[in-house]
């Protein structure tokens, strides 16, 4: 809110660099500093420095890619999503032996990274203007070319990163990663090339009927801006609703009458100030969707290698953490499907993201009846495909629902379930793990002493819990979906009459 992206970016850079770089430095044995420095003010450095790029990135596409919002934010997310293992390759590459090498990944990448974006970063206008239907037409096309190579990148380091154990191979794989992670930064040059050549060339060189595809109508901007009413400073106030018809009752289960009716949202895009937010039904059924949702796959996969020691396959977990990844990653593209199918299978984001959640609650119950390899497998890649989604979509869905300009500290609102439900279901977990009578004593490093519980019974219990939960999570998503129907049907159908009336 008060400062430029580039210094939020690099004050994000450098809460990574400490926090990360001086626990290498403590785990190397270079210094030496207290415990409860390392182990608490070091991680909650590192752990704020993810807050902020996330953040970073969100403003950045809410602001600069209004006709393909939902697509860049899908992108940008995915990405986040597979870069897991994206750092095992290159930690594998350096050393496979020592696993400290990636608290100095988490030190330098995304330094390297801020300094490599800060030009680009520098040269954004300071506001977007409405684009041209040309211009509109070419970052269509860009993003399906990113959406293509974002799925091969996907491919890539999933289906070879089991090969990338052997040092000389993660070098090569390394290469070729980095060569598709480069890739699109040359696609901007090569449409805008292409458009060069259509102005200047003879019309017989070039048909302009070739291609018709775009994912984002310039006229759809107009109808959001009818729907809401934008001021000189470009803060929108949403607009009588009445005038767009009356709530179809009819459509709302009669058990869920009060519920389903009360503060309900009409109109898509209502800016919401924090204090209007955190007074509205829809938001804290949202909240619930995602901390019972989203969050307890995220603290899943924070588990992972603690589950995998408990049920004897210690040695998977580099590659459970790998597939975790990649299914979230897959999950995160997914994302972007209601924006390609919009003009075939129309359906509201609300909708999406209740069926988003719906493998969830099926991956526990695989994992609390079974604690067999396929099934532990099945139920990782399960979750991290759901939770994917959820994150993807979560920042779209928060945009739509209330408001694009004060979607960034909107979805830093909504989030806060993410520390909350950590805290949550990782004590669960922790109470049920400490609690089994098959427990034996070892000794552990700095903590003298600690317990090791093996079997199915150290988190059966919790496999239980995190899938009832998840069901609570479920149900508060379907309930968000009738709420908000009403609003992204009449969206629609006021689209629809744009589209058919040019």
């Amino acid at each position: 809110m008060y400062f430029p992206l580039w210094v939020v970016m690099f004050i994000a850079a450098f809460m990574g660099l400490f926090g990360y770089g001086l626990q290498w430095f403590v785990i190397q044995g270079i210094i030496s500093l207290p415990y409860v420095l390392v182990s608490f003010l070091l991680s909650l450095l590192a752990g704020c420095s993810i807050c902020w790029f996330n953040t970073v990135c969100y403003v950045l596409c809410i602001r600069h890619f209004q006709d393909n919002r939902a697509i860049a934010l899908s992108l940008t997310i995915s990405f986040n999503g597979v870069s897991a293992a994206l750092y095992n390759l290159i930690a594998n590459a350096i050393n496979p032996a020592h696993d400290n090498v990636y608290l100095l990944l988490n030190a330098l990448v995304p330094l390297f990274t801020s300094g490599a974006a800060l030009i680009p970063l520098l040269r954004q206008p300071p506001a977007v203007q409405p684009q041209s239907p040309e211009a509109t037409h070419r970052d269509s096309m860009i993003f399906l070319c990113l959406y293509i190579l974002a799925v091969v990148t996907g491919l890539y380091l999933l289906l070879l990163n089991s090969l990338s154990s052997n040092m000389s191979n993660a070098r090569i794989l390394l290469v070729g990663a980095i060569f598709l992670l480069i890739l699109p930064l040359c696609l901007p040059g090569i449409a805008y090339a292409r458009e060069w050549a259509r102005r200047n060339m003879p019309l017989s060189f070039h048909n302009d009927n070739s291609s018709n595809f775009n994912l984002a109508n310039p006229d759809h901007l107009d109808l959001q801006r009818e729907l809401i009413g934008e001021n000189e400073n470009g803060s929108a106030n949403a607009v009588n609703a009445t005038s767009y018809g009356l709530i179809d009752k009819e459509c709302c289960l009669w058990c869920f009458g009060k519920v389903m009716e009360k503060d309900r949202l009409t109109v898509l895009g209502e800016e919401h100030s924090a204090q209007l937010l955190i007074r509205r039904w829809d938001f804290w059924l949202y909240y619930a969707a995602y901390f019972c949702g989203g969050t307890i796959g995220l603290v899943y996969s924070n588990n992972l290698g603690q589950i995998s020691q408990s049920l004897g396959y210690g040695t998977m977990t580099s590659s459970l953490v790998t597939l975790y990844s990649s299914c979230s990653f897959f999950g995160r593209l997914l994302a972007a499907a209601p924006d390609f199918l919009r003009d075939k299978v129309y359906f509201a984001r609300t909708g999406w993201l209740a069926i988003a959640l719906m493998p969830t609650p099926i991956a526990f119950l695989l994992l609390s009846t079974s604690g067999s390899e396929a099934m532990l497998r099945a139920g990782t890649g399960l979750i991290g495909l759901s939770s994917g989604f959820v994150f993807s979509a979560a920042v779209s869905v928060t945009s739509e629902l209330f408001g694009p300009n004060s979607a960034g500290v909107n979805h830093n609102i909504l989030i806060t379930n993410i520390p909350i439900g950590s805290l949550l279901y990782g004590l669960l977990a922790a109470l049920v793990y400490d609690s089994n009578e098959g427990s034996s004593t070892i000794q552990v490093g700095l903590l003298k002493e600690a317990t090791l519980c093996m079997g199915r019974s150290c988190y059966r219990q919790t496999f239980i819990w995190w899938g009832c939960i998840s069901v609570v999570g479920l149900a508060s998503s379907v309930l968000l979906f009738l709420r908000t129907r009403t609003a992204y049907n009449r969206f629609e159908r006021n689209r629809s009459r744009i589209d058919s009336s040019s």
